[in-house]
């Protein structure tokens, strides 16, 4: 049976695939791509052999590819850089195809594209769950910086290795073989062997190839924000032929990213993380040539009249025809003045594979009632001793679907505190114990991880009044935009803002950010879709007013 991970390509879509590259004999063993790449070229094997190998294993043989195989994984459809070696063995004859061109053979062939995209998927997964390697990350599992850099690796699927400080051998010999002090940690060493000393996220980002340059024209559409509306929105926007930019400040998925398994979206019947399914239409987006760049994250946005331009983090200014506000919603801060403290040290905002190493056999608090905390809850009560779920009132199911509530009722180590409320936090570096308030009466707990899923403060803050918001921050949109409101324009002269459109023409708000949403995953990716087809509305009306 063949390995589904390596499929062996039909004389017909090799035939096809012919088309877009040129074949090439080498008469000699030869590197056709290594290590580190920024850009590199797939292959199809018509002859010989092609060979990849780890070098940061002693150049161990990951795969050998035969006649009709092929390279290459889902790294190729954006900018990030090749993880391994690829050797073409003596006498081998191999079809040479550019990245731009096989996104466009992609995006054009799907019989092709099914093939492709399955296979890398899979690479990938296989990759990141059972290959020790990529960048190395050498730090102190209980540094709030060590565990920003884990989180943005983890959620962007970025292959790497920790190596904790506290406890690796490995860790300290190659601190000491680099002369690096435990006051320059955390580092990152990439596969090339070179060193970054207390990187930021950018920095890393860059390393890792996810932070992509673009071109400065004039799109069509900007997508601000990466969550599952904004993916929704890069998907149809691309696949409709628009020229789109897709940008975020930290990793797709958003808050429902930070779901630990989703059961109630519509086809998967056996559930999907939160981030793997950012990850799928993160991908999705990129086959049909959506530019996605992260982490940029907005600042603030001008109008013209014309068109909009957003200056974003990292010294970026995109300019578009149109902007679609995805930018979401952040869980709140518990009001308790040293949280700060112990945030990447404690107290957390998403659980994931990530935190549950970390939670094995400790006692744990859960905040919120909502469906993330649920989904979180049972996902760390497989790993925890105690699970500990903090609720304001005294209902769980108020806000939370029924098939988590009966869950969570019926797990054995998941304890619910009803009408509670955390109000002290103690621990010297990392946090050690709670204190729960209790309908009046305190009770200690030794909590040493929290993860809080409470409120939701809209990301708008970027816009600074351009468009209309309520109190809160929450965007106006459609027939909650007033009439004062409004931008004076020759196209709110002839009709009112449509349904996911702002004060402003041309500027759209799905999510979680506007006014009115419904938040649940299904709802935002309908959002998402949506604002396109009322998008492809509004420039066919500017087109038709030039």
């Amino acid at each position: 049976m063949t390995d589904p991970r390596f499929p062996i390509l039909t004389q017909k879509q090799v035939n096809v695939l012919k088309d877009f590259g040129t074949i090439e004999t080498f008469d000699d063993s030869t590197l056709v791509f290594e290590v580190g790449d920024n850009t590199y070229d797939f292959f199809v094997v018509l002859s010989g052999e092609v060979c990849v190998k780890d070098e940061s294993n002693n150049e161990k043989v990951i795969v050998t590819h035969g006649v009709n195989e092929f390279t290459g994984d889902n790294s190729m459809l954006s900018s990030r850089k090749a993880q391994f070696n690829a050797y073409a063995s003596k006498g081998s004859t191999l079809l040479r195809i550019k990245p731009d061109k096989l996104q466009h053979l992609i995006s054009k062939h799907s019989d092709i594209s099914d093939v492709l995209l399955s296979a890398f998927l899979q690479r990938q997964e296989t990759m990141l769950n059972e290959f020790s390697g990529g960048i190395k990350l050498i730090g102190s599992q209980s540094s709030k910086e060590t565990y920003a850099l884990r989180d943005f690796m983890e959620k962007n699927h970025i292959w790497h290795t920790f190596l904790n400080i506290d406890t690796s051998e490995e860790a300290q010999q190659l601190l000491d073989s680099f002369s690096i002090k435990e006051d320059e940690l955390p580092i990152l060493l990439n596969p090339a062997g070179e060193i970054c000393r207390k990187p930021t996220i950018p920095e890393l980002a860059e390393q890792a190839g996810v932070l992509t340059e673009f071109g400065n024209e004039l799109y069509d559409v900007l997508v601000v924000g990466a969550g599952p509306s904004g993916l929704a929105a890069s998907v149809y926007a691309a696949s409709e032929g628009l020229t789109v930019v897709t940008i975020d400040g930290n990793a797709p998925g958003g808050q429902a990213g930070k779901s630990s398994k989703i059961e109630n979206y519509l086809g998967f019947p056996t559930g999907i993380s939160g981030n793997d399914l950012a990850n799928k239409a993160y991908i999705q987006a990129q086959k049909f040539g959506c530019n996605i760049s992260i982490p940029h994250r907005a600042e603030k946005v001008e109008y013209n009249g014309d068109y909009f331009t957003l200056y974003a983090t990292n010294d970026k200014q995109i300019k578009a025809k149109t902007v679609i506000a995805a930018t979401g919603a952040n869980y709140r801060r518990l009001p308790i003045d040293n949280i700060a403290k112990f945030e990447g040290s404690g107290v957390f905002y998403s659980a994931t594979g990530m935190n549950a190493v970390s939670c094995k056999n400790e006692l744990v608090g859960v905040v919120g009632g909502g469906n993330s905390a649920g989904q979180a809850a049972l996902f760390l009560a497989e790993h925890a001793k105690e699970v500990h779920v903090v609720i304001r009132g005294n209902d769980l199911g108020a806000k939370m679907s029924d098939y988590l509530v009966q869950r969570i009722i019926a797990s054995p180590n998941i304890i619910l505190h009803k009408e509670t409320n955390v109000v002290e936090l103690h621990g010297e570096h990392h946090l050690e114990s709670v204190v729960l308030d209790i309908s009046g009466e305190k009770q200690t707990i030794g909590i040493s991880n929290l993860f809080t899923f409470i409120g939701a403060k809209p990301c708008s803050e970027w816009l600074d009044g351009i468009v209309s918001t309520d109190s809160k921050g929450f965007i106006y949109t459609g027939v909650d935009v007033t009439e004062n409101a409004m931008t004076k324009c020759s196209i709110f002269e002839h009709r009112k803002p449509q349904s996911l459109e702002t004060s402003i023409p041309g500027f759209f708000a799905v999510g979680d950010v506007r006014k009115g949403s419904v938040k649940r995953v299904a709802s935002a990716v309908g959002e998402g879709s949506i604002s396109i087809s009322q998008i492809h509305q509004y420039l066919a009306e500017t087109k038709v007013s030039s």
